[in-house]
């Protein structure tokens, strides 16, 4: 009997890092073949979700490329880092902005942005990450890249001594970094700005209502099975014995996908068989799972 593959949808508490909740699932799962879908920093918590053996192939079609987020931004302190994790470099006073300046401010970023990435993001630069050649003491200045804010709502603002705090929803594109969010709209204010608090809500159709905390997993390891996450996550198509028959071997297939694709292709049994997509007069595969 092959090993089950599916999605673990983990909700990570603060403190440990997306690669700590892995070798977590590892030895709750019994298998070395485990994967995540977009890094989540220590101190945010919310939805991580992670594959296992057959699955962790899936992760990278996943079309994850939405997510929301509940965060709260402290405008009047900026960091080295854009969050609490990094040193304070400069204070204002901020608590004297109105409520409705700050919401348009935020409100600004609404729609497809430029956004320049922060400097501890693990984006590449010459082969090292980001956040590896801060940490060594180099400046690192990275490229605006284009992103979309869905909707971003200003929920509740708090004045915190001289400071304000504003607590936001975020739903975005994948590559939208929250903590820049905060640095711009602080600075576009006058007074910086930092993350003080992350929680991821959804990535793609996966929120927190199907998430399971570690201690969760241990006493019950809940896993969407691949056949349910590939239906949830790409449009279906159901394909007669024949076409499988030509899935299993890799063919391209004589048929009219729903949409350009990835469209996940299922057995007539309700087995997910393999990725597919529009290629001219037939529908060609991306990755077989089978």
């Amino acid at each position: 009997m092959s090993p089950v593959s599916g999605l673990v949808v983990v909700d990570k508490p603060a403190g440990i890092t997306s690669h700590d909740v892995v070798a977590r699932v590892r030895r709750l799962a019994g298998t070395r073949k485990v994967g995540h879908a977009g890094t989540l920093d220590p101190m945010a918590t919310g939805v991580l979700v992670v594959g296992v053996n057959r699955a962790t192939r899936l992760l990278g079609h996943l079309l994850l490329t939405e997510k929301s987020y509940d965060a709260t931004v402290r405008l009047g302190v900026s960091t080295t880092t854009d969050d609490a994790e990094g040193e304070v470099i400069a204070s204002t006073p901020a608590s004297f902005h109105q409520p409705g300046l700050v919401a348009a401010e935020f409100e600004e970023l609404v729609g497809e942005i430029l956004q320049v990435p922060t400097a501890v993001s693990a984006i590449k630069v010459d082969g090292k990450r980001a956040y590896q050649r801060v940490r060594d003491g180099e400046q690192v200045e990275l490229k605006a890249r284009p992103v979309t804010i869905h909707s971003l709502e200003v929920r509740e603002q708090r004045v915190v001594g001289e400071f304000l705090d504003v607590d936001i929803s975020v739903r975005c594109s994948s590559g939208t970094y929250i903590r820049a969010i905060a640095r711009d709209v602080g600075a576009a204010l006058g007074v910086g700005g930092h993350l003080t608090a992350l929680c991821r809500t959804a990535v793609g159709p996966f929120g927190l209502d199907l998430a399971s905390s570690l201690d969760q997993l241990a006493d019950e390891f809940a896993l969407v099975p691949i056949d349910d996450a590939a239906r949830a996550s790409f449009p279906a198509y159901e394909l007669d014995e024949i076409q499988t028959a030509m899935v299993r071997v890799g063919k391209k297939l004589p048929i009219d996908l729903p949409s350009d694709g990835p469209v996940a292709v299922f057995s007539p049994a309700g087995e997910f068989l393999a990725l597919y997509e529009r290629g001219g007069d037939l529908a060609r595969p991306v990755a077989v799972f089978v």
